[in-house]
Parts: structure tokens; sequence; C-alpha cells
């Protein structure tokens, strides 16, 4: 399926958080890297803090964020440990967002974890946290491990696969920005999904969303994109209220990036409402809560 970036359309889809469905049942798929939602030394106020938890100003802007635009499923990154997962769903559900199922998966990386939060009763959640890649002499884990959720609406069942790639930071002279790691992270990720999801099913109905670490053409994204002449994913276009469609801000070299993306499997493609998805620019909340923006796609389930 061919997507086009139709500006009117675009701007009626993007002035309103909420649209009513004319079809039979309408879930909001959103991803959001949350920045370090854990304790971790950063700075603080202008001062540097040591082991330091999420500032409040941040953790509000967030959770306007996740308000206005109300996901019924919602894919986190960079999520601390439990602790951390249960204020979260606590301080939204006094906010009025009730999130009944919210799952983590603690990886390998002992510090940043994926979450899962819904509104909809999932079929099933199941976390990979130990699928295995060769990486130059070694076979090691993805970092963060890949969290599958799977769901039902109207009869048709689909997952949803949430990833946050390797970062750029890299502890290896011979693999600058992590390259390397990311795509043997990225090829791991892919070949999981092929498996549970082998390419011309029937009835293979899968979205991977999350924090990539890397470029719109980079042989990272490539690898969930096509296998040789094999479709396996379309990128959803996805831009803000201004037209753009970065979705990370660099703050130390004042860089804007596309590094988080939205990617359907074919049979998907068609749920997709507008052929797009909308990056949430909602200000100031966007510039506090995070350097990532978060980004989501609404599906359109038939009766």
């Amino acid at each position: 399926m061919k997507y086009e970036f139709k500006v009117l359309i675009f701007c009626l889809l993007t002035t309103a958080f909420s649209l009513p469905s004319i079809h039979g049942e309408t879930i909001r798929v959103a991803s959001f890297n949350v920045r370090n939602y854990l304790n971790t030394d950063r700075w603080v106020e202008g001062r540097w803090r040591q082991d330091y938890p999420k500032p409040e100003e941040e953790k509000q802007a967030l959770r306007e964020i996740i308000r206005r635009v109300s996901p019924d499923v919602l894919a986190i990154q960079e999520m601390g440990g439990a602790e951390f997962l249960s204020e979260f769903q606590s301080d939204l559900k006094a906010e009025g967002l009730d999130y009944p199922f919210a799952e983590l998966l603690k990886g390998p990386d002992e510090d940043r974890h994926l979450a899962i939060f819904s509104k909809v009763s999932p079929v099933r959640i199941k976390s990979h946290d130990q699928v295995l890649f060769r990486y130059f002499e070694e076979q090691i884990p993805i970092k963060r491990g890949i969290q599958e959720i799977v769901f039902e609406t109207n009869n048709i069942r689909w997952s949803l696969f949430n990833v946050h790639l390797k970062s750029r930071w890299t502890d290896r002279k011979d693999d600058p920005e992590s390259q390397k790691r990311r795509v043997g992270e990225a090829q791991a990720a892919r070949d999981l999904i092929r498996t549970l999801h082998p390419p011309g099913e029937v009835d293979s109905r899968y979205i991977v969303a999350g924090d990539f670490n890397d470029a719109k053409d980079s042989s990272t994204v490539k690898r969930f994109l096509k296998v040789s002449d094999t479709k396996l994913t379309e990128m959803v276009p996805c831009y803000d209220s201004r037209g753009e469609n970065w979705t990370f801000h660099y703050r130390r070299k004042d860089i804007y990036q596309r590094v988080d993306f939205i990617l359907v499997s074919p049979l998907m493609e068609s749920l997709v409402r507008g052929a797009s998805g909308t990056i949430v620019d909602l200000l100031p909340e966007s510039k506090v809560a995070s350097d990532h923006r978060m980004l989501y796609i609404d599906l359109d389930f038939p009766d």
C-alpha cells in the first residue's frame, strides 16, 4: 500500500486528538519513550543530582500528554522497575486515566525497561527477554528484550511488539555508535517476529512500535521492512500539527531526528485510519516530559 501525505487530510486529523469512528471499533495505539522514569544521575534545576528520580514537573507533563491523547494501548520505553510502573499507573488513575492492564518487561538492561499500559483486555502478554544474536565472538541478548501483546478486536486477532533498540552509546572502538549491535538486535527481533508471524499467513496482523535509535533509511529500520523481495511491514508516516516528523531532540547538540516508528504488517495497513499517524506536539508539555515525542495511530476494526 502506497502512503501519501495529503495536507488537507492531515490537518483534519491533527486538529483534534479524538475523532469518532464510523466503523465498528477504534483502538488508539501509542508509543512513548518517557526518558528515564527511574532513579538516575541527572541535572535538576541547574544542579547535578545522583540517583535522583524523574522530576515531578516532567511526570506531570507526561500525564497531561497521555490524558489529552488517551491511547487505548500505550507502549512505553525507559520505564524503571515495578515500583515506578505502579506509581505511574496509580498517578494516571488519579487523574482519570485507568489502565487496568500494566506489564513490565525486565530485560538484561538492569535500569531501563519496556512497559505496556492498556485499557483493553489483552489475550496474552509475553516477555521475550533472552533473544540472542551473534555480536563479534559471542552470543548476547537484545538489551531490553521484546514485549509482545496480543489482542482480539471484533474477532480480529492482532499483536503489538514493543521495542527499544540499543542506543548509540558504545564501549567498543570497533563498533562506533553501537551500529553493529543495534543492527544485530534488529535482525534478531525481526527473526523472532517472522517465526511468530510467517510472511503470507492469512491472519498475520501485527505492529512493531518503539524507539529504534536509528534513522528511517538505516540498516536497523530496514531489517523490519522486508527480506529480499518479501515485504514484512510498512512504515506508517507520522506528522505533528506543523507537518514535521521528528520524534527525538538531542539537546546537547540541538539536533532533531526521527528515531521512533510505528510499522504495520500488510494485513494491518487497511486498518490504519487515514493511512497515517500523529506525533504529539502539545506545548509546553512535549518539551518538558521527555526528549522524545509520543506518536500514535488509530486502528478501525470493522464489525
